[in-house]
């Protein structure tokens, strides 16, 4: 016969450890003190192809070149997120499907994003021209930046004003890539 005490308390800690670290990926999303979002945000002007210009890089980007976000509306509301970009190492093209939702108001650019499951990361629009045409994205921490166009490159007068809003905000701009486009 199995001795039930013997293996019940082990078990309990691994699902209490393994529920614990679920919950922590789940962790409630928002703004950085001191970021400001875009106002009147439209998610319909929104959508479409964007392309980078320059990142901070971590591992899911690192030694990419060539790299887009596509944006499109699911039927729940939801944003269809890809992400597509040429390893230059492994010579081949990379691409990560993820979704975003709005954290509040849809009219804010305060988003959430995953790419894997219930595991969410803040996607901050806090710059963003009248034409939709070049924004500027924090992530939920200075460790995560992103500087977008609807062209392969930025004018110098639109990145001054990125580079800027960036240095105010605490961002460390000598780890910012350029992207190859």
């Amino acid at each position: 016969m199995v001795n039930s005490k013997k293996w019940l308390t082990p078990m309990m800690l691994l699902i209490g450890a393994s529920s614990l670290f679920f919950l922590s990926g789940c962790k409630n999303v928002q703004v950085p003190d001191g970021v400001t979002v875009v106002d009147n945000f439209d998610i319909n002007k929104y959508m479409g192809q964007w392309y980078e210009i320059a990142r901070f890089d971590f591992k899911q980007e690192k030694d990419l070149s060539q790299v887009t976000a596509n944006y499109s509306l699911n039927e729940d509301g939801s944003v269809k997120v890809l992400n597509r970009g040429f390893h230059d190492i492994d010579k081949e093209w990379k691409e990560a499907n993820g979704k975003a939702k709005f954290l509040d108001e849809t009219d804010k650019g305060a988003l959430k994003v995953s790419f894997f499951g219930p595991f969410y990361s803040g996607y901050n629009v806090v710059m963003l021209d009248p034409d939709y045409q070049h924004a500027l994205i924090f992530g939920e921490s200075t460790e995560y930046i992103w500087f977008l166009s609807r062209e392969k490159t930025l004018p110098d007068q639109t990145k001054e004003l990125f580079l800027a809003k960036a240095k105010e905000a605490g961002y460390d701009l000598n780890r910012l890539v350029w992207t190859k486009q």
